[in-house]
């Protein structure tokens, strides 16, 4: 199994102190927003100023080390799981998202009913709804 580094080297990217710690808190995070994964980087290697933080973001989500995702409404989130082009369930009410893998088929998940031309690689579908603590909430 490779380590951080290694990764980061293995797409091209400089090895940092705080670029290995940010993806290991994006890693051992639940879809982060950038204020969460800039205080887990603090505390594993002390002070990192947020642009820095979003500069790294920048640099590992176009390695393709990090997936965005940007719920409408929500601030961008940040994961560990890519490559398989899983779905995300949103709540309205606390704004928590988890992971929900492809519906139907294969990669791109969805079939267009029309694709205008393009070739499709990927589908993202966000579906919103209340979690489970909001719906029990609401309902008491």
């Amino acid at each position: 199994m490779k380590t951080t580094a290694e990764e980061l080297r293995g797409v091209g990217l400089r090895v940092t102190a705080a670029r290995v710690a940010l993806l290991e808190t994006v890693r051992e995070g639940d879809h982060l927003d950038v204020e969460a994964i800039a205080s887990g980087v603090r505390d594993r290697v002390g002070h990192v100023s947020l642009q820095a933080v979003y500069e790294a973001l920048h640099a590992l989500t176009a390695a393709g080390l990090v997936r965005r995702i940007e719920p409408a409404g929500s601030p961008a989130r940040f994961e560990g799981r890519i490559g398989d082009n899983h779905h995300h369930v949103v709540c309205r009410s606390c704004g928590v998202v988890a992971d929900v893998d492809c519906a139907v088929g294969e990669v791109p998940c969805l079939t267009a009913s029309d694709a205008h031309g393009f070739t499709i690689d990927e589908a993202e579908v966000i579906y919103w709804g209340l979690c489970p603590a909001c719906s029990t909430a609401r309902s008491a």
